[in-house]
């Protein structure tokens, strides 16, 4: 493994580009995100300490990515390479255990959020967003957060606003 650290705005992977290294992340805060058809971005992922960052993808099957991963706060990463990754499984055969595992948590993840986006209101989503992600407020835009949750900018404000005036209205009922 390698220990790097990288700037906020530092783009690990773009499009066209092949995911060659897989990412734990130390510290700091990221996301994938693609440019839609219409040149709007939309994020697909945020990942802070502790998680994995791939294009998944692109790095399994060592094509072209169609994404990019984003440096949102300046962070630390170890990473091990794809070669290094399937010398580690033939070498040590508890290794595919691991590597099973870890796939199946976040194929799971994957497949929840595509879920809870098709049948969740805005606001459930975005109250799930905080629960998993509490200061995403402080580490990325609001822009991004919209787009994580597939809604405008502008039903974003409106969820926020009618959140903090349900907060003030709480605090208020019990002075």
């Amino acid at each position: 493994m390698i220990t790097e650290t990288f700037k906020r705005k530092h783009l690990l992977l773009r499009p066209g580009e092949t995911a060659r290294r897989l990412y734990f992340i130390r510290s700091g805060f990221l996301r994938a995100f693609f440019i839609d058809e219409n040149g709007k971005e939309c994020t697909t992922w945020f990942m802070g300490k502790g998680d994995l960052m791939i294009s998944v993808y692109s790095f399994f099957t060592q094509k072209p990515a169609h994404e990019y991963i984003q440096v949102l706060q300046d962070c630390k990463l170890q990473s091990i390479s794809w070669q290094q990754l399937n010398a580690y499984y033939a070498d040590f055969p508890q290794g595919n255990l691991l590597g099973r595992i870890v796939t199946q948590k976040y194929y799971i993840m994957s497949e929840e959020r595509a879920i809870f986006l098709r049948s969740q209101t805005p606001t459930l989503r975005y109250e799930k967003l905080l629960e998993h992600h509490p200061e995403i407020e402080q580490q990325t835009s609001q822009n991004n957060i919209a787009s994580y949750l597939g809604i405008s900018r502008e039903t974003l404000s409106r969820i926020r606003r009618k959140k903090l005036q349900m907060c003030h209205q709480t605090q208020n009922g019990q002075n």
